[in-house]
């Protein structure tokens, strides 16, 4: 072991897998629109470059945006990785690529929590949240440790100790937006979710100076705009963030509103006008919420209790009310579906009027209440992780209680009728004349204003003469707002340059799921699944 190996201020490169090419959320298009390189910066690798000690050097490679180099790795004492289900087959690569140049790699994230033993390659394995393990490593590394393996239990770790990422890692003009996280967590108990497995059922919030901290150093830095909060369910600790959005609020206001908020809630949000209108105030413009399906009895035995009892257009239309548009999770392949499946996910997509809405089919997720009842049951495919890690392409890595052929039709007419042309912009155009946006005096960045020109100048030509399909909805849905409703003119742009990627995709998803219709038919001995 050398010198360079023992020593206690190693350079410590990030590495960050890439994502699956072509998925409902890599917005290739939206991003060659923008001049982006990806959606977003890996939040996680950051906060864990923030939470070593800052007397180590560190370099960040996003492999979404650049290649990893073997100068890079030449400059490495350490490597760290790790991701998502939908980064596993790049971040395997790198580990294999890592360790043949001779540097130790250490991999956490989502995906290694859930399946430890397809990382096994690895040489130090951190399974949990980094603010509960982080100390062991660096402990281990300075004793001259070269491999390890550490654990904490699901939703245990303190996020108050979490400090302020490494935002000076990355390059803000690379990406669409910036996340941050005020909590972790989720109380709700979704069968088919491996949220609550990994961070569990106790939503744990920052405390608000952290979050201010956070929102402060992004201002500071130079970033305006767009800022996601990464929460699988924002409204988790209901108390916790209602003091924390009227801070939000005062905040955005003093520094005349930097930034426009998104972030994912469940749909619950509907029932609570104080929240909705706090979350008006701190300029939030977009949330995801999970309907997954408009089936009463589906949505309870895939134990989605809250979004029982009430109706999901009305529920959705409140949101529109606090200024927010939605966008929304559907999910077809649930044991409790009928044939009737198709004709009411559209209508209900319809009756909402949420133009980007994601419909994918039922996978089961290691680590999840799902998966151990199928594999109980026994049905599980052979090798299910072998399923392409996006569950518009792949899912269904089980065998459903209808006939799969017959699902697939059923996902196949969803994915078609939603995503045409007429379909996708009448929505748009609903949204919006429903969207009540807030009247603030923003402050106009000269820089951000010339981007937003010739984003929309991009975006006119595209719709216009590169897609002619596209020019009549198009022009349309923005007359309309701007006559309107002008104000949510910027909002409905943003679903419509959100359009270019998800018309395209559709396309692709539906040559997938007729490719592996007529697999199924080959298969059926006596032709039926072709029917």
């Amino acid at each position: 072991m050398t010198q360079r190996d023992l020593a206690t201020e190693p350079n410590v490169l990030l590495v960050f897998p890439r994502f699956v090419a072509n998925s409902f959320w890599s917005m290739t298009a939206a991003c060659e629109l923008w001049g982006a390189k990806a959606s977003c910066p890996p939040l996680g690798l950051i906060t864990v470059a923030a939470l070593l000690p800052q007397s180590w050097t560190f370099r960040l490679i996003d492999r979404n945006v650049e290649d990893l180099a073997d100068a890079d790795l030449a400059w490495a004492d350490v490597v760290l990785t790790g991701g998502m289900l939908p980064q596993r087959d790049d971040a395997l690569r790198l580990i294999e690529r890592i360790r043949a140049a001779g540097k130790p790699v250490v991999v956490g994230g989502p995906d290694a929590i859930s399946c430890p033993d397809v990382y096994a390659a690895a040489d130090f394995r951190v399974l949990g949240e980094a603010e509960g393990l982080i100390d062991r490593f660096v402990a281990a590394w300075r004793a001259g440790e070269r491999s390890g393996t550490y654990e904490a239990p699901s939703g245990s770790a303190d996020v108050t100790a979490a400090p302020i990422p490494r935002f000076d890692l990355i390059d803000f003009s690379n990406y669409l937006y910036v996340g941050v996280q005020f909590s972790r967590g989720c109380p709700f108990t979704c069968e088919f979710c491996d949220i609550i497995e990994i961070y569990g059922r106790v939503p744990r919030p920052k405390t608000n100076d952290q979050m201010l901290g956070e929102l402060q150093r992004l201002y500071d830095m130079g970033h305006r705009g767009h800022v996601d909060f990464v929460d699988d369910n924002l409204i988790g600790n209901k108390k916790a963030l209602r003091r924390f959005l009227p801070v939000l609020a005062a905040w955005q206001k003093e520094r005349a509103w930097p930034f426009a908020f998104s972030t994912e809630a469940s749909l619950n949000l509907s029932d609570d006008p104080e929240l909705l209108a706090l979350m008006k105030a701190c300029n939030f413009f977009v949330v995801f919420v999970g309907i997954e399906s408009p089936d009463t009895a589906t949505l309870v035995s895939a134990q989605k209790k809250q979004n029982t009892r009430r109706d999901i257009a009305a529920s959705v239309h409140r949101i529109y009310g606090a200024g927010m548009f939605v966008i929304a999770g559907f999910i077809v392949g649930f044991d409790t579906e009928t044939g009737t499946v198709a004709e009411e996910m559209i209508a209900c997509v319809r009756e909402t009027s949420i133009p980007v809405a994601m419909v994918g089919l039922l996978t089961a997720l290691p680590a999840t209440q799902l998966r151990r009842r199928l594999e109980a049951e026994g049905r599980m495919l052979p090798d299910p992780e072998e399923m392409p890690p996006d569950h518009c392409f792949g899912g269904l890595n089980f065998v459903p209680t209808r006939p799969a052929a017959e699902v697939l039709r059923d996902y196949r007419e969803i994915i078609r009728t939603i995503f045409a042309p007429e379909e996708f912009f009448a929505r748009a155009l609903h949204v919006g004349l429903a969207l009540d946006r807030p009247t603030y005096r923003i402050e106009i960045y000269p820089r951000l204003l010339l981007r937003d020109l010739k984003l929309l100048v991009r975006l006119i030509w595209t719709m216009t003469v590169d897609h002619p399909e596209m020019r009549r909805p198009f022009w349309k849905t923005s007359l309309t707002t701007l006559r309107r409703n002008p104000r949510a003119f910027e909002f409905v742009a943003f679903q419509m340059v959100m359009y270019l990627h998800l018309r395209p995709f559709s396309q692709k998803v539906i040559a997938a799921i007729d490719a592996r219709i007529v697999e199924i038919a080959a298969a059926a001995p006596d032709g039926l699944a072709a029917e």
